[in-house]
């Protein structure tokens, strides 16, 4: 069986990654040459530094490969553990739930005020919308790990 995927999130961690080099280096290149820099490579770089966290920590989740402590989840009987389980992925859900509404909302409000990025003046709400689609896609992942840990199809060894 093939494990877990999160291509998306793969594809999306990559194309921030090269895009940061890219610019990085394009205004490295120029400053040196003219003495001048670009103004957008900052504020995109964070941006995309951001998008990258997302998708790299939705890839970890869905890999089951966050920092965790496994003892008491190996330590109780199949009865408990899997109640331990179904806790751990309850609360996953409602912290990426609440991050996916809050940055909605959030989102909206940028979207309606038409408020501008202090850099270089685009829609904040540009930026903002990848914090909730981000956060429902590492909701989704949760609710996939939760269900592999609780059909058996993922252990915490791997």
């Amino acid at each position: 069986m093939k494990g877990p995927d999160a291509r998306l999130e793969r594809i999306l961690a990559t194309l921030a990654l090269v895009i940061i080099g890219l610019i990085s280096l394009v205004n490295v290149v120029v400053r040196y040459i003219t003495g001048g820099s670009f103004a957008f490579t900052e504020e995109f770089s964070v941006f995309l530094l951001v998008l990258l966290t997302f998708a790299g920590a939705s890839v970890a989740l869905r890999s089951h490969r966050h920092i965790r402590i496994g003892l008491l989840e190996r330590a109780l009987p199949e009865r408990g553990r899997r109640v331990l389980i179904l806790f751990q992925g309850v609360c996953g859900v409602v912290v990426l739930g609440l991050i996916t509404w809050f940055g909605g909302t959030m989102t909206w409000q940028e979207y309606q005020w038409q408020t501008l990025s202090p850099g270089l003046g685009l829609p904040q709400w540009w930026y903002l919308i990848w914090l909730p689609l981000m956060s429902a896609l590492m909701l989704l992942r949760q609710c996939q790990v939760t269900f592999d840990l609780w059909r058996g199809r993922l252990s915490d060894d791997t």
